[in-house]
């Protein structure tokens, strides 16, 4: 079982597109190894894609920052809302069907509060110049807990109501 056999790739697009419509950030489905389902990323800033185009960050800021709150998220079967290394927001819920995980959605993009990027983390992994990271990061924004915690309880219903879906089609 994978998330395909829970909804077709149209409703996880939709899913995706509502995500970022209701915040801001770059949304993501991705399975149980950490890859994305949708290829169609909604980047929040200039800086995000600028990480991602660099072998280093996306290892080893991007990759990183997902598997380790995915895997915390599978394990308390709970939405996960940290910061990745660049200092921006990461939420991460998971996705069961009954005690089998086949992955997790959410987004990140967005420094939480009043945080900022780490300019000096993001130049020192990708090499990318420390001016140019700050120049980049001059349009990311901020969501606040309260709104990251309202994003997560709407991901969580709609995470269910997919799984609801999926369990009833079975029975029938």
């Amino acid at each position: 079982m994978d998330l395909l056999d829970l909804c077709d790739i149209e409703t996880w697009q939709a899913f995706e597109d509502a995500i970022y419509e209701r915040s801001g950030l770059n949304p993501a489905v991705y399975n149980t190894e950490g890859i994305r389902i949708v290829q169609n990323p909604h980047w929040p800033n200039r800086l995000c894609p600028e990480i991602k185009a660099t072998s280093k960050g996306q290892s080893f800021i991007c990759a990183t920052a997902h598997m380790n709150l995915a895997n915390q998220a599978r394990q308390s079967r709970q939405t996960v809302i940290e910061e990745c290394d660049a200092g921006m927001v990461k939420l991460v819920t998971p996705i069961f069907v009954e005690d089998t995980f086949l992955g997790a959605v959410g987004g990140c993009g967005k420094v939480l509060d009043d945080g900022e990027v780490d300019t000096f983390l993001v130049n020192k992994i990708t090499d990318i110049d420390e001016e140019r990271v700050e120049a980049l990061s001059a349009d990311v924004t901020a969501i606040s807990m309260e709104s990251a915690r309202q994003l997560a309880d709407f991901i969580e219903k709609r995470v269910a109501e997919i799984v609801t879906d999926y369990v009833r089609r079975q029975q029938q």
